[in-house]
């Protein structure tokens, strides 16, 4: 047999061979070629993985690195004589002491713990190492305990934002820095050394609103103000753009005025996020009056913003769902109704869970939007409603970003960390619920 094969492709015509043999050597060339190209693009893919991957390490690290002096802060121990006198109330009770000269009683306590400061130039230079907050610390410690009057004691408390800053680049000991001159250097020194300054954990950062003070600036009332207006927008932005969806891809007839929603729907989602911010400012602010300012109107102008997202990523995940499953339910006896509730809603929600947490982390990062309905106002107090007047953490980056106090970059960074462990929260509870809905399809 292998003879007969031998002598089959010897007996062949010469140019047949030549030609058989200039065809493989092609092959193996345009093979050769295509792995090659395969190999080049593999690269680049991998390449452009791990640059993305850097550059965002890279930003993470640079504003880790930028937060951290913003988690602790320094405290001064102050011995304290808690005399009725520099308080100035003649007798002891909740009203006067309410009416009390507690800056006063401040000053006398620092400037005994200093003899050797005389002129009143360096006694207000000595004054301003402390907090603003210091004198309401003090309050605050003499209405916890009234027996205090009379006594004598000492009180931790808040030093100023420059003293802060001075500290924490490390400046030498007694040398001036920063917004610190040599005789405040001096007295800074002389603390130090008689171990009346520590580091703390700075608690006030997430228990504290807004300030002017860096020292005493906190992200509390802008997280309590970003999750109130979270919350109507996922209450209004959820079963709205759901429901959307399902009734265009399983209700609706197709004719031209679908076909105009389908068009104005798409396009929505490519309207600049201000002209969201300028409809809720003349429509549900000035026609409808409601409150500025306010999770609520917030919540309504960003539920605007994120529908067209979240009805095209749900329609695109019901139309995903195989024909089949309409059929056989249709063919059990189901109704339209059972079959679009019952099979093909449960089986599209984890597409529709993702376009809703992408649509919420695009509404988490706004901050156009809210600038126009007010939400860039200075607000101290704790918003505890949907009605109150509050500020969301981009807005708060966006004010503390803009601050000419130095000690405010570094709170910053603190509220940009703060607000993608918001993202990543949103992100992991997405992850836990579609795997949830994909364990019971």
């Amino acid at each position: 047999m292998t003879n007969q094969a031998n002598n089959t492709v010897n007996n062949e015509p010469k140019g047949k061979r030549q030609v058989s043999s200039k065809t493989t050597e092609q092959v193996k060339n345009s093979l050769t070629k295509r792995y090659r190209k395969e190999k080049v693009f593999r690269f680049f893919g991998f390449a452009s993985i791990l640059f993305g991957f850097a550059v965002v390490s890279i930003l993470l690290y640079d504003i880790t690195s930028k937060a951290a002096p913003a988690f602790n802060q320094h405290w001064v121990k102050l011995d304290v004589e808690y005399s009725k006198e520099w308080i100035g109330v003649s007798q002891i009770d909740e009203e006067s002491l309410q009416m009390g000269d507690y800056r006063t009683l401040l000053r006398k306590n620092l400037y005994k713990m200093f003899p050797d400061v005389k002129k009143r130039r360096d006694k207000k230079a000595l004054f301003k190492l402390l907090s603003g907050d210091a004198e309401y610390m003090l309050k605050d410690n003499i209405a916890a305990d009234p027996s205090l009057i009379g006594q004598k004691g000492q009180l931790w408390v808040l030093l100023d934002d420059d003293v802060d800053s001075y500290i924490k680049d490390e400046f030498p000991l007694g040398q001036k820095g920063g917004r610190i001159n040599e005789k405040q250097a001096l007295w800074i020194k002389s603390l130090t050394e008689n171990e009346r300054i520590e580091s703390r954990f700075n608690t006030q950062f997430f228990t504290n609103s807004d300030s002017r003070e860096p020292e005493q600036a906190g992200v509390r009332g802008a997280l309590s103000g970003t999750l109130l207006t979270m919350l109507v927008t996922l209450a209004l932005s959820f079963p709205l753009g759901v429901a959307s969806a399902l009734y265009l891809e399983e209700f609706a007839p197709k004719n031209r005025i679908t076909d105009i929603i389908e068009i104005n729907i798409n396009n929505l989602a490519a309207v600049p996020s201000i002209v969201f911010g300028l409809l809720g400012l003349a429509v549900i602010i000035n026609v409808f009056g409601l409150p500025r300012s306010a999770p609520l109107v917030g919540g309504i102008v960003l539920t605007l913003m994120t529908l067209p997202t979240i009805i095209i990523a749900s329609r695109a995940s019901i139309k995903a769902v195989p024909p089949s499953i309409r059929e056989a339910a249709l063919g059990l006896g189901a109704s339209k109704m059972q079959v679009a509730f019952g099979h093909v809603l449960p089986m599209a929600m984890p597409g529709i869970l993702t376009g809703t947490i992408i649509g919420m982390a695009q509404a988490l990062g706004e901050t156009a939007p809210l600038l126009m309905i007010g939400m860039v106002a200075f607000i101290v107090d704790i918003p505890t409603g949907v009605t109150d007047a509050a500020t969301v953490l981009p807005v708060q980056i966006y004010l503390w970003a803009d601050s000419p106090e130095r000690a405010f970059m570094a709170k910053t960074s603190a509220a940009i960390l703060v607000l993608l462990s918001i993202l990543a929260v949103m992100n992991i509870s997405a992850a836990l619920l579609r795997k949830h809905f994909e364990k019971n399809r």
